[in-house]
């Protein structure tokens, strides 16, 4: 009896496959031209994809590094107007960036175009270009939004260079750039009046950054604030 009901389960389950089957054997036949065209956009689309990346985007990448290694070139010895500008034979940053937008050299240029107007002085255009970056390096990424906190305070914009700064600290911990932003955060902060958050500024770089060369005087600076604070 045991092995009726046995034999008799398996070839339940035989039949259940064999229905299985059998439906998704009609779906395909009643949808086979829905589903040649699906698959021939597929092929479509990841084709393209391929094609763009290896015959359209990847050239304009070598060809943006080409161009951004002489406008480096300038931008080391200082002549920030040939390396935003271009020479009149090979590019600048702002041709770099607006040729070749989409790559990660076009990319840089805008940081590279920003820092550039910071030391010129045009902080309008500087403010613009550094926000243009969007970089994953943990420092370039920290400098740009700092920077662009350089511009606003030259521009006599305390509250949006101190939004910067705070930006620019509480998306990293690298111990390099970080504490620098901090110390100016903080002092801004005091020049302000918001003692409470210079003072936090100041302690965190205390805490976390006691190696850096932020640290090595910071506190004098806790100390004129707590003092300022228990007045």
């Amino acid at each position: 009896m045991a092995k009726q009901k046995k034999h008799k389960e398996e070839d339940e389950v035989l039949v259940d496959v064999g229905q299985s089957l059998s439906k998704v054997e009609h779906f395909f036949e009643e949808n086979r031209k829905s589903i040649s065209v699906i698959m021939v956009s597929l092929f479509v689309i990841v084709g393209g994809y391929f094609a763009y990346l290896h015959l359209y985007q990847m050239p304009r990448e070598t060809e943006a590094q080409e161009y951004i290694y002489n406008a480096q070139n300038y931008f080391e010895l200082d002549s920030l107007n040939l390396a935003i500008n271009g020479d009149g034979t090979a590019y600048g940053f702002l041709d770099i960036a607006d040729e070749y937008s989409g790559t990660k050299a076009g990319n840089l240029a805008n940081y590279y175009a920003g820092i550039s107007y910071l030391n010129l002085g045009q902080f309008e255009n500087a403010i613009e270009y550094l926000d243009k970056f969007d970089g994953d390096d943990e420092i370039l990424s920290v400098v740009s939004v700092g920077s662009i906190g350089d511009a606003f305070l030259e521009l006599n914009q305390p509250k949006e260079a101190l939004e910067y700064y705070k930006k620019a600290t509480s998306s990293s911990d690298n111990s390099f750039v970080v504490p620098f932003y901090l110390k100016k955060a903080g002092i801004l902060a005091e020049q302000e009046g918001d003692l409470k958050a210079s003072a936090k500024y100041f302690e965190r770089i205390k805490k976390e950054f006691k190696d850096s060369r932020e640290a090595s005087d910071i506190e004098k600076y806790i100390a004129r604030v707590e003092a300022k604070i228990n007045s």
